[in-house]
């Protein structure tokens, strides 16, 4: 049996090549979202086994749905070996004076309470079986400029629970990492736009390429890193 591969966001813009990837690599899918019917959709798309996946709908910023999703994923498989982490998003600001609460509230609820969910309710079957979490940063988390300070401040709190989490798991074989990633260059938009909207923007299957590798038994002391993926623009 492949590695047990639990994604959250999965049928957003870059779950599909992630999925695509572990599933190609043996691993079984444990898929969670909002939308059934669009995790279903993705799982029919790739041509999983039916023996080989789980969708799950839920609203991952509600701890005891991720708390359930990730009972749900262990009683199918009986483990997890890695942990996705790609529930994202992103607002544009103006002048700080005027940000929106609303525009908070929805930041804090996505970008925060869900890495807090899906940490709390993964950390203790990671540590079981020596698992791996990963997650996708923004370089705004550490740079931010007024126009991003809401959205940097989400990324910077989800980035501060996973390492914690990386800190939480040192000394038993799991590890937890952040992939920093300007924006994702996605295949449906290749072509849509003009190279310099692309500049710094990274290949989502180089995405994919770095998380298998943080998953290998070659990147098992790896952990509580940064790796940037930047392009050169």
């Amino acid at each position: 049996m492949g590695k047990v591969i639990a994604i959250s966001g999965a049928a957003g813009g870059l779950g599909p090549i992630v999925a695509r990837a572990f599933l190609a690599d043996g691993a079984s899918l444990a898929v969670a979202g909002r939308s059934l019917d669009r995790l279903t959709d993705l799982l029919g798309s790739l041509g999983a086994p039916a023996e080989r996946c789980l969708a799950t709908a839920a609203d991952l910023s509600d701890p005891a749905a991720a708390k359930a999703w990730a009972e749900a994923v262990v009683k199918r498989f009986g483990r997890v070996d890695v942990v996705l982490h790609l529930v994202g998003g992103y607002k544009e600001g103006g002048s700080l004076a005027d940000l929106p609460d609303a525009d908070w509230n929805e930041l804090h609820d996505m970008l925060i309470r869900t890495t807090m969910g899906v940490v709390r309710a993964f950390v203790e079957p990671l540590k079981a079986h020596a698992g791996r979490f990963i997650s996708v940063t923004s370089p705004k988390a550490q740079a931010p400029n007024a126009k991003s300070a809401l959205y940097s401040m989400g990324k910077a709190a989800s980035d501060a629970l996973v390492l914690a989490l990386a800190d939480e798991l040192r000394g038993t074989g799991a590890t937890a990492n952040l992939l920093v990633v300007d924006s994702i260059d996605l295949p449906e938009a290749r072509g849509q736009e003009k190279k310099k909207a692309y500049g710094r923007s990274t290949p989502a299957e180089q995405i994919a390429a770095a998380m298998l590798f943080l998953c290998s038994d070659q990147a098992a002391t790896i952990n509580g890193v940064r790796l940037p993926l930047i392009g050169r623009g």
